[in-house]
C-alpha cells in the first residue's frame, strides 16, 4: 500500500525507551489514529497509528494503516497505481474483501482474508493494489516492517502463508508472523517479529505468554478490550514495552472482539521515512525519489495494471531539509 499523503513529512524514527510505572512494571501507552485518504475515485479513508510523534516504531513495525469496513460502492474501493518502496517489507492482512496485487518481481497474487502476503522491497520494488470486482466490503490492515542495515538492500521477494486457527482459552488466534501460543509462521523476516489476528469471545479474558525481549502493540479492530488494565476501543493501539512475559486481554462487550497483535525486539537503528521510502538520511531519500521519477531500473516495472495512470508520481520534496523528528523522552 502506498502512503497517499500529498505532502508527506520526512520522519526520523528511532526506538524509544519502554514506559514503566513507578514500580518498574511495563504500562500501556495509548496511540490514537489519524484519518488519511487512500486511492479510489472518492478516496477510501484509512486510520493510521504508526508512525507518529508519540512513538514511531514497535520492534521493526514502522507503519500501520487500519481500514474498513469500507463500502466499495460508496468509496470506489482501493485502486493504488504502481508505486515504489525501499528498505522495507509490506505485510497485507485482510478481514473482508480481496485485493489484486502485482509487483515488479513478477508476482500476480490475490490478497484474501486470513492469508498474509509479505513483499520485500529492500533495494527497490514497485507494486499496485486494486480491490477485486467482486469485493463489496473492504476491511483489513496494511503494515510495513523496516529492514535492518544489514538487509536493507535485500532483493525483491514475495511470501504467502495461510495460517491455521489456533484455539485459545477464550478465543482464537491466526499467527501470520513469528510464534505465539504454540503456533509458528514459516514466513521469513530479517528481525524477530510477531504478527497475529486474535478474536476474543464475548466477555472473555485471555492470558498470553509473550517474549519479554519483545515490545508489543495491540491494535483494536472491533469491540472494546482491556489491555493490562487499560481500555482500548476501535483503531486504538495499545503499546506494552519490553520486560512483560504475560499479556492480558479482556473483551468488555457481549459480542466477539478482534485485535491485531504486533511485536518485535526493539529495532535499535535510526531510520528516515518519507512517502514510500525507508532510508538512513535525507540525501538517500532524495536519491530514491530521483530514481523513481527517472523510471530507473532500481524499481522495475509492474505488468498488467490497467488503471487510469501508469504509475504514481512522487510528491515534491520540501524546499529545505527538514529537521529530524525525534521521539520525546
Amino acid at each position: 500500500m502506498s502512503n497517499a499523503d500529498v505532502h508527506p513529512v520526512e520522519t526520523t524514527c528511532e526506538t524509544r525507551p519502554s514506559p514503566h510505572d513507578e514500580a518498574g512494571h511495563p504500562r500501556v501507552e495509548i496511540l490514537t489514529s489519524r484519518e488519511v485518504p487512500l486511492g479510489g475515485p472518492r478516496a477510501m479513508p484509512v486510520r493510521r497509528t504508526l508512525p507518529q510523534r508519540q512513538r514511531s516504531l514497535i520492534g521493526a513495525w514502522c507503519f500501520a494503516d487500519h481500514y474498513g469496513p469500507d463500502d466499495v460502492a460508496t468509496t470506489g474501493g482501493m485502486d493504488v497505481a504502481p508505486h515504489p518502496h525501499t528498505g522495507l517489507q509490506t505485510v497485507s492482512w485482510l478481514f473482508t474483501g480481496e485485493i489484486e496485487h502485482r509487483d515488479s518481481h513478477g508476482v500476480h497474487a490475490i490478497v484474501r482474508p486470513g492469508e498474509v502476503n509479505l513483499m520485500t522491497g529492500g533495494h527497490g520494488i514497485c507494486h499496485s493494489e486494486v480491490s477485486t470486482p467482486d469485493t463489496t466490503t473492504l476491511h483489513g490492515v496494511q503494515l510495513w516492517v523496516a529492514l535492518p542495515d544489514a538487509a536493507r538492500d535485500a532483493p525483491r521477494n514475495f511470501q504467502h502463508h495461510a495460517p491455521e486457527t489456533t484455539h485459545l482459552d477464550g478465543g482464537t488466534a491466526k499467527v501470520f508472523l513469528g510464534s505465539l501460543a504454540g503456533a509458528t509462521s514459516p514466513v521469513e523476516t530479517f528481525t524477530p517479529l510477531l504478527g497475529a489476528e486474535i478474536t476474543l469471545d464475548a466477555g472473555a479474558d485471555l492470558r498470553l505468554d509473550i517474549d519479554p525481549a519483545f515490545e508489543h502493540g495491540v491494535l483494536v479492530d472491533t469491540g472494546t478490550v482491556r489491555l493490562a488494565g487499560t481500555q482500548l476501543s476501535r483503531s486504538m493501539l495499545g503499546y506494552v514495552g519490553t520486560g512483560a512475559s504475560l499479556l492480558t486481554l479482556a473483551n468488555l462487550g457481549d459480542s466477539p472482539a478482534r485485535v491485531v497483535l504486533l511485536g518485535g525486539t526493539p529495532f535499535g537503528e535510526e531510520i528516515v521515512m518519507w512517502w514510500n521510502f525507508v532510508g538512513r538520511n535525507h540525501e538517500e531519500i532524495v536519491r530514491f525519489r530521483d530514481a523513481w521519477q527517472r523510471e530507473s531500473d532500481r524499481f522495475g516495472r509492474v505488468e498488467g495494471y490497467r488503471g487510469k495512470v501508469t504509475r504514481l508520481p512522487a510528491p515534491s520534496l520540501p524546499n529545505a531539509q527538514l529537521r529530524p523528528r525525534r521521539n520525546p523522552r
